[in-house]
């Protein structure tokens, strides 16, 4: 009995040591993440100006913009972290000045859950607002719902968009004013389809975009013959099993001609996982910003399409048939990209949020820290001239 005892005491004595060594590991490690500096590759001939929106110590994320009135109007989402939870507050601000002062309209806050995603449109004389309600910790939205205002200042309560529960909008789009179209991926990540509506309040499914690779966001836009083009974010796996990335982890490029009944695939990018995307059209040809992985083909561990460990950016690219051609990253790090975006003339201004841009933090600290809506001012001609000089992949 005395020698098993001395034996157990070994043993526990050694577990300790290993348990305190690998904390050690695990603290140096966060703490290396956390200091080293921001390597984001910002082409400040595109990138002329950035600057914070809001920057509160809380989690700000999630925005959307668009311009009404003569006015500029944002939409973001404040938590105390990234992951669900029932004190998440979406924020409308509108802004006279192209983005540099901002006034809050409204808030919305459902009671006892968790809201994110949202996404303006402007449909007949109504702004509208959708978002996306959760219950989950780990972010998997439920239903889609919407709000709209016919002044700017007073809204409708949200109301869940009636027969498609499960169905998670993105961000709605019109080529003559009267139908609009978008993406919705379900909640379970099986599939994505083509909405219409002419009120934005009924909706119908005209197609499905894609199914398989575990779908999630889904953004389309409008092509100058009048057919529609799609990103779809294929993460290959759950958000729980996959906290490490995927090897398969991918931009789908799918196009549809009209009536968009039916859709073919262009080419699977594995330039990155364009997570929360924006697709904008300037001179006739697409192009697309989003969440950028910037350690790809660099060797290390956990570096497979989003894993929670890697380097994210907000980043700038051309869609094209044959892939994906990156541009520039915005100043960013950490958490970061779900873009609105206005443009006037030949400039874009780019709303997005970003962990502190000093630092380049892994994904999962940002996710867990504080991080900052901010504005870039990016010059299209120039933008133009780095993709004619770029490569797709």
């Amino acid at each position: 009995m005395k020698t098993f005892l001395k034996v157990l005491n070994i043993v526990v004595i050694g577990l300790g040591s290993l348990v305190a060594a690998a904390a050690l590991l695990i603290l140096i490690l966060f703490g290396y993440w956390y200091l080293r500096p921001n390597r984001a590759q910002v082409d400040q001939n595109v990138v002329t100006e950035s600057w914070d929106i809001a920057n509160d110590k809380m989690h700000n994320s999630n925005t959307d913009m668009i311009q009404w009135q003569d006015k500029f109007y944002l939409a973001y989402v404040s938590s105390p972290y990234h992951f669900g939870n029932d004190k998440s507050i979406l924020h409308v601000k509108t802004s006279a000045d192209l983005g540099h002062t901002w006034t809050e309209v409204d808030t919305f806050n459902p009671s006892g859950e968790d809201i994110r995603d949202p996404k303006f449109a402007l449909i007949g004389s109504r702004l509208f607002l959708y978002a996306l309600k959760n219950t989950s910790f780990v972010a998997e939205p439920y239903l889609s719902v919407y709000g709209y205002t016919e002044d700017g200042k007073t809204w409708s309560p949200f109301e869940a968009v009636a027969g498609l529960d499960g169905w998670l909008f993105w961000r709605p789009k019109t080529l003559d004013g009267v139908t609009f179209y978008n993406a919705a991926y379900w909640h379970e990540h099986t599939k994505a389809v083509l909405l219409k509506s002419t009120d934005g309040i009924h909706w119908q499914i005209v197609s499905t975009i894609h199914e398989g690779g575990h779908n999630d966001e889904t953004e389309i836009e409008f092509m100058t013959n009048g057919d529609m083009l799609a990103t779809a974010r294929l993460e290959y796996d759950s958000i729980a099993d996959g906290a490490f990335g995927h090897p398969l982890g991918s931009t789908l490029i799918i196009v549809s001609k009209p009536p968009y009944t039916g859709w073919s695939e262009l080419f699977e990018s594995k330039v990155t996982r364009l997570d929360g995307p924006y697709l904008f059209t300037y001179n006739g040809r697409i192009y697309g910003v989003g969440r950028y992985q910037s350690d790809l083909g660099q060797s290390g561990l956990f570096t497979d399409q989003g894993s929670v460990l890697a380097r994210k950016r907000t980043s700038l690219f051309e869609i094209r048939p044959d892939g994906l051609a990156y541009l520039t990253d915005l100043p960013s790090a950490g958490d970061t990209a779900y873009e609105g975006l206005v443009i006037i003339g030949d400039t874009a201004y780019i709303s997005y949020y970003t962990s502190p841009i000093d630092h380049d933090y892994a994904w999962i600290l940002g996710m867990l820290s504080p991080s900052q809506v901010r504005m870039a001012k990016v010059d299209l001609e120039n933008l133009q001239a780095l993709a004619d000089q770029t490569q797709a992949h």
